[in-house]
């Protein structure tokens, strides 16, 4: 099946509208707006969730359940603590009277949209307010002394959330508007699936039926949870319908009877292992002696003995990856089972797989994060990993007592919430290489349980407005005891620097749709586990509501060769989509980069920082760059550097390349807008969603114009094995010049509201070796 094009830019990679059947998406591009993208009322509203952005359901991550760091017992550290308290005290005040931080849901990328409000009040540093208030979770009485993975609690459910918080759950829903519009999205999120025909079986070849096997995992967990709220069986009956389907006893087949789950491609097993190890538990008081054993047969059968070949054979490839999120998610697929089951197990199977698999999570999956935070694949992969890593951390503490070290195997860890919130730009994610299948079980509330377990209350704030936030697993690890805004003290500059990632990510603001957002990569070509562009240099650009410079995204996973990416001459090269001449980026002779790129950076920040109010003021002087040698990227060049700044308070962006290369040189950048070129050639105008960005060549070379065509491969590429993906809607803004030594200066001018006052500036010409802070400041 062929992916979504680019054109939809309405398509956040992550997003799925919650009330249509959609196909994968390998091509969003996640960004920039253009025709296709209706703003309106979507479907879920009618459910009656008045606030709520624009929710998926999708499998979330994992639980509250860690305890925060101990407060000093000497007095000046009272004394501070009293304070803070006193503070956090009156913003939860001020959070309950205000209610939810977003205030609309209609935003074109369903981005949250915050009242425009320089009331510090509800806007406080991010707390979480002390474990005694009214408004927290209850300690859970489950502590055993000695922790042993083989050794789950007696009472049910043992998975994510215990008795004890489901009793809890109504009182907070009750004080919660969080809590309580997320419950009421679910609940329509429910009468929604249940109007729809079980899942139906559909193989994607190298995707295998995944999006089979998430879509049945966010069903039955939805189901589930409704069952548990309202004890109407209907939703069992709906829940085993779901069961019995893709266990083959339905009303229609569901794959070949010796392998439904397709174990030739393992996260299909792991995924339904997952639903299948939620209804059992959740559901367990309910369901018939008949059931379970059915239900334990057909899990042994499709997922826990195969899961054993797995672990024991070289067919487990994932149990030695590191960069991936295979690792995470297959491994949590096997521990939810086996937990859930473990004490109505009698073949001894999910004793012998749990211990396996919190070992070899702890060895892998942890380990994709790398030292800054950043995830090894994508950024939309980052999802899948972190999903699959929250929800085996959360079920193992709640089943047991302990993570037996999972989430501190990795001390970068705790940073991969910053990764998350700087890779999300004012539309949507800075989403270089692929996007990964449909997200439905999958979501980015691993923020919420990865806010809790490393006393970062900043990640639950940010992930709690977002459009994929309500769904079962928040009403569990959310913390409604958290109290403050994300934004306030938050830097709104990141620079992620590791071997295999470099890049950046700079803003005006994070609380305002229309704010300016650039951000760029230089990085390695390789160890991206297959998912990765031949991009060093690439951009995307933020500003007035849209996105002007932005990404291709995946190409069709099924294409011959898609994932042949390890030789300069692979397969997945050939495709528009991951070729350089389909990235915002320097192509010379128009071929690739190369394969074994190392760039080298540098960058440098002004530091500031949002403060308490939603309405961001940034100083005049307040700025941020990121440059880059990407020689090491080019076959036919001696020497090509790149640099992106932000100018005049950040309102300009001045983008910088300067080339010395012995074939021709062209400058690229994809845009959704309408692209008017002047007279001159050395001027353009971009339109898109009603707003106008002026793009401007500075002391440009002689016979250096701006031209355009459509994104579409030159005649002379080398045809790939199958045709590329069309990419409508798309236009390429270039600068096409011979071999020789150039200084290419672009500056970008949103065209910002007559009302905010901005006198455009030209800013000097000054070499990127020299750039630094106030290098741009006589402009």
């Amino acid at each position: 099946m062929s992916s979504a094009s680019y054109g939809n830019l309405n398509a956040n990679p992550s997003r799925e509208n919650l009330h249509e059947e959609q196909p994968r998406y390998d091509g969003f591009a996640g960004y920039g707006g253009g025709a296709q993208r209706k703003k309106g009322t979507s479907n879920w509203i009618k459910c009656g969730v008045p606030l709520l952005l624009i929710i998926i359901i999708a499998a979330v991550v994992g639980g509250v359940v860690g305890s925060h760091k101990k407060k000093s017992s000497s007095s000046s550290a009272s004394s501070a603590a009293q304070s803070a308290s006193a503070a956090a005290s009156a913003a939860a005040s001020a959070k309950s009277a205000l209610g939810q931080f977003a205030v609309a849901t209609d935003s074109f990328y369903m981005m949250p949209i915050y009242p425009s409000t320089t009331d510090s009040a509800a806007f406080s540093s991010p707390t979480f307010i002390s474990n005694d208030a009214q408004d927290s979770w209850p300690t859970d009485p489950f502590q055993p002394a000695n922790p042993d993975v083989l050794t789950v609690r007696t009472d049910r459910p043992v998975l994510i959330a215990p008795a004890y918080k489901w009793a809890a759950l109504p009182g907070l829903i009750a004080t919660d508007p969080y809590l309580k519009s997320w419950n009421d999205t679910i609940f329509g999120n429910a009468s929604f699936y249940a109007s729809l025909p079980p899942v139906i079986y559909f193989m994607d070849n190298s995707s295998g039926i995944l999006d089979n096997a998430r879509d049945f995992k966010r069903r039955v967990k939805t189901f589930s949870y409704v069952y548990r709220m309202t004890n109407d069986t209907k939703w069992v009956d709906l829940a085993w319908r779901e069961i019995a389907n893709v266990a083959g006893n339905g009303t229609t087949t569901f794959g070949p009877e010796t392998d439904r789950w397709n174990s030739g491609h393992f996260l299909d097993v792991a995924e339904f292992s997952a639903g299948y190890a939620i209804a059992y538990d959740w559901l367990y008081e309910i369901l018939t002696a008949d059931q379970k054993s059915q239900m334990i047969s057909t899990l042994m059968l499709y997922g826990l003995k195969p899961g054993v070949n797995q672990i024991t054979t070289s067919a487990g490839w994932w149990a030695v990856n590191t960069t991936g999120n295979w690792n995470c998610v297959c491994n949590n697929g096997l521990t939810m089972a086996s937990l859930a089951i473990l004490n109505d197990d009698t073949t001894g199977i999910a004793k012998q797989i749990l211990q396996f698999t919190v070992n070899n999570a702890k060895n892998n999956c942890v380990q994709a994060v790398s030292t800054d935070g950043t995830w090894a694949e994508t950024a939309n992969y980052w999802y899948f990993g972190t999903t699959g890593l929250a929800e085996m951390a959360a079920s193992l503490l709640s089943a047991t007592g302990s993570d037996y070290g999972l989430m501190s195997a990795n001390p970068n860890l705790a940073n991969t919430g910053d990764f998350h919130m700087y890779v999300t730009g004012a539309t949507s994610l800075f989403n270089y290489g692929d996007h990964g299948p449909n997200k439905y079980s999958t979501t980015a509330n691993a923020m919420m349980f990865i806010g809790n377990y490393f006393d970062q209350p900043q990640y639950q704030l940010f992930q709690r407005d977002m459009y994929d936030a309500a769904e079962p697993w928040s009403m569990f690890w959310y913390q409604p005891n958290i109290a403050g805004a994300f934004w306030d003290g938050k830097p709104l500059d990141h620079f992620f620097v590791n071997f295999t990632d470099q890049w950046a990510s700079m803003r005006s603001t994070w609380t305002d749709v229309n704010a300016l957002y650039v951000a760029m990569k230089a990085g390695t070509n390789l160890y991206h586990q297959n998912h990765n562009d031949l991009d060093c240099g690439d951009f995307v650009i933020d500003a007035l509501g849209t996105r002007w410079a932005g990404e291709l995204g995946s190409a069709d996973y099924n294409s011959p060769g898609y994932f042949t990416s390890v030789d300069q001459d692979g397969q997945r090269w050939q495709y528009y989509r991951k070729m350089t001449e389909g990235q915002n980026t320097i192509l010379i002779n128009k071929s690739n980069q190369n394969l074994n790129a190392a760039p080298t950076v540098n960058y440098g920040t002004s530091n500031t920082t949002q403060g308490p109010t939603t309405v961001n003021v940034v100083p005049q002087d307040s700025t941020a760059f990121f440059t880059q040698d990407m020689t090491s990227a080019y076959f036919d060049a001696t020497s090509v550097k790149r640099g992106i700044r932000l100018l005049n308070g950040r309102r300009q962006i001045l983008l910088q390349d300067e080339v010395t290369a012995s074939q021709g040189v062209m400058w690229r950048m994809h845009t959704n807008a309408t692209v008017s070129v002047d007279s001159s050639g050395t001027s353009a105008t971009l339109t898109l969603d009603g707003q106008t960005m002026q793009v401007q060549m500075l002391n440009p070379p002689s016979g250096a114009k701006f031209t355009t065509t459509d994104a579409v491969r030159f005649s002379t590429d080398v045809t790939p094995p199958i045709p590329d993906q069309p990419n409508p809607g798309v236009t390429v803004l270039i600068i096409d010049l011979p071999a020789g030594t150039y200084n290419l200066q672009v500056l970008f001018n949103p065209q910002w509201p007559s009302s905010d006052g901005v006198n455009y500036v030209t800013p000097p010409s000054v070499a990127l070796d020299s750039w630094t802070l106030r290098s741009h400041d006589n402009s």
